[in-house]
């Protein structure tokens, strides 16, 4: 009887121990179908924007000027993450950036409305639509302006370990020459003198 009631109780044990790594398993399988459909959906935008680009009309010209911001902003995030992870000093630029990229967000998503309202309705708001086109143009003009000053600074920089390094060669190179020995120049001057006293009248 006791040999059963030890049985049984290991038998319950491994089916709570497989249980439990059911419900680990299912929990897992659950959290990455989430974050699938999550990506999915993304990739599902994307390339409903790339597709709605390439038509004619205004729909289309927005849905390119959400991809050209899409652009401008990751050319940005990438300049500026180089630039940390080589640790120049960039003050407040990386929250600028990020106050930036909500702002873009935002833009894309009044681009996206925009254009889905023109594909449905034959009516152009042209005010709206003006004024989308202004703010993009800043938004990639402040883009254009990061870029190009994180650029300059590289090239500062890069200038600096160019002149630092011929500076070293420079050296390098005068270390390695054989100095000139006291008597060979003490003979040139010798030399000289017999010559010019024998040039003299």
């Amino acid at each position: 009887m006791a040999k059963i009631g030890e049985f049984l109780v290991i038998v319950l044990v491994i089916l709570a121990f497989l249980l439990l790594l059911g419900g680990v398993g299912i929990y897992l399988l659950v959290k990455l179908g989430k974050k699938a459909a999550v990506k999915a959906k993304q990739a599902t935008a994307r390339l409903s924007t790339h597709v709605n680009a390439m038509g004619t009309g205004d729909a289309a010209e927005v849905e390119r000027l959400r991809l050209d911001l899409r652009r401008e902003v990751s050319l940005t995030r990438q300049a500026v993450e180089h630039a940390q992870s080589l640790g120049w000093g960039l003050g407040d630029l990386p929250r600028l950036l990020a106050d930036l990229t909500a702002q873009a967000d935002v833009h894309d998503g009044q681009l996206g409305m925009f254009a889905q309202q023109r594909r449905l309705s034959p009516y152009v708001d042209h005010a709206t639509l003006d004024r989308l086109r202004q703010h993009q143009a800043k938004l990639t003009a402040m883009c254009a302006r990061i870029r190009a000053d994180l650029l300059s600074d590289q090239v500062q920089h890069t200038a600096t370990g160019i002149a630092d390094l011929s500076s070293r060669t420079d050296l390098e190179i005068e270390a390695r020459r054989r100095a000139p020995d006291p008597l060979d120049e003490i003979d040139e001057l010798y030399r000289r003198s017999m010559e010019e006293r024998k040039d003299r009248p």
